[in-house]
C-alpha cells in the first residue's frame, strides 16, 4: 500500500491535471464560437458554388467537359486528402477521420487499386504512417498558421490540380470532420475530382429558365472549377477547425470531471489509511501503557 506522502503527491498531481483540463476546456470553449461562426458562414457560399456548376454543366451541349469536372476517363489511381488537426487532446476527432480514410483506402486496394495519400494536418499523417507510409505522397503542417485563411487552401489546390495535370491520379476524395455541435462532429468523404455533380431541383412555379452563357459554358467552366476545388478545401478547414474545438471542448470537459472523480477517490482512501495510522498508533500506547 502507499504511503500517505505518496498518496498526498497523487492527489496534489491529480488536482494540479484537474486545473490544465479546465483551462484547456475554457479556452476551446472561447475559440469554439469564431470558429462555428466561420464554418457555418462558408456553407451557403460552398454550396452556391455547387449549384452554380451544376447549372453550368447541365446546359453545356458539348458532351464533356473539363476533366477537372468530368475526369479524364480513368478510376484506376485514387488520391485520399486527409484533412485533420495539428494536435491532440480532442478524443476521437482525429481518430474518427483517420478511420474512414483508413477504411475507403483498405477497400480500394482490395479492389486492386493504386491509393496515394495527401495529408493535411499532422495528427492524421502520425497515424497514417503507421500502415500506409509508402502511400503518402506529401504532408502539409499548418501548425504555424495563427489563423485560417483561403490561401491556405488556395495552396493545397493547386498542389492537387498540379499533381491530377501530371497525371498522378484519377480520382480525389476529400476527407474531413463536418461540424454539427459540441458533441457531434460528423466524419465525411467528398468526391472533388471529377466533382459530383447533383442535379439542381426543379421548382414548382413554373419552367426551368434557359440561360445563355458567354463565354461558352466549357470556358466558364474551367475557370470555376479550380476556385470551387479551393472553396471546397477551405470549407473542410473551417469545418475541421470547428469540429475540433468542439471535440475539444467535450474532452476536456469530461477530464475535468474524471479528475475530480479521482480526487475524491483519493482523498477518501488516503482519509481511511491515515485514520488507520492513528488508530494503530493509539492501540500501540495504550497497550504500551498497560503493559508497564
Amino acid at each position: 500500500m502507499a504511503s500517505l506522502k505518496d498518496m498526498r503527491v497523487r492527489i496534489a498531481s491529480t488536482k494540479a491535471t484537474q486545473k490544465i483540463t479546465k483551462a484547456m476546456q475554457m479556452v476551446a470553449a472561447s475559440k469554439l464560437r469564431r470558429a462555428q461562426s466561420a464554418a457555418e458562414a462558408a456553407r451557403p457560399y460552398a454550396e452556391k458554388m455547387d449549384a452554380v456548376i451544376a447549372s453550368i454543366a447541365g446546359a453545356s451541349t458539348g458532351g464533356g467537359g473539363p476533366q477537372l469536372l468530368v475526369g479524364n476517363g480513368k478510376d484506376q489511381t485514387h488520391l485520399l486528402l486527409v484533412c485533420t488537426g495539428e494536435r491532440g487532446l480532442s478524443g476521437a476527432f482525429n481518430s474518427s477521420i483517420v478511420r474512414l480514410a483508413r477504411e475507403r483506402a483498405l477497400a480500394l486496394l482490395a479492389q486492386g487499386k493504386t491509393v496515394k495519400i495527401f495529408c493535411v494536418g499532422r495528427k492524421g499523417y502520425e497515424q497514417l504512417r503507421r500502415q500506409f507510409d509508402k502511400h503518402i505522397i506529401e504532408n502539409i503542417e499548418l501548425r504555424s498558421v495563427r489563423q485560417l485563411g483561403f490561401v491556405n487552401a488556395e495552396d493545397i489546390a493547386k498542389k492537387v490540380i498540379a499533381r491530377f495535370e501530371a497525371g498522378e491520379f484519377d480520382v480525389c476524395t476529400l476527407f474531413y470532420s463536418r461540424f454539427k455541435s459540441v458533441i457531434s462532429q460528423i466524419p465525411t468523404a467528398q468526391q472533388i475530382i471529377p466533382l459530383e455533380v447533383t442535379a439542381p431541383t426543379e421548382t414548382k412555379s413554373g419552367p426551368t429558365p434557359v440561360y445563355d452563357y458567354e463565354p461558352a459554358e466549357d470556358e466558364i467552366l474551367s475557370g470555376l472549377l479550380p476556385r470551387n476545388l479551393a472553396v471546397q478545401i477551405f470549407r473542410a478547414l473551417l469545418e475541421n477547425n470547428a469540429s475540433f474545438y468542439g471535440a475539444q471542448m467535450s474532452a476536456m470537459d469530461n477530464a475535468t470531471r474524471n479528475a475530480g472523480d479521482m480526487i475524491r477517490k483519493q482523498t477518501l482512501v488516503y482519509n481511511r489509511t491515515r485514520q488507520a495510522q492513528i488508530t494503530k498508533e493509539l492501540i500501540e500506547i495504550i497497550s504500551g501503557a498497560e503493559a508497564v
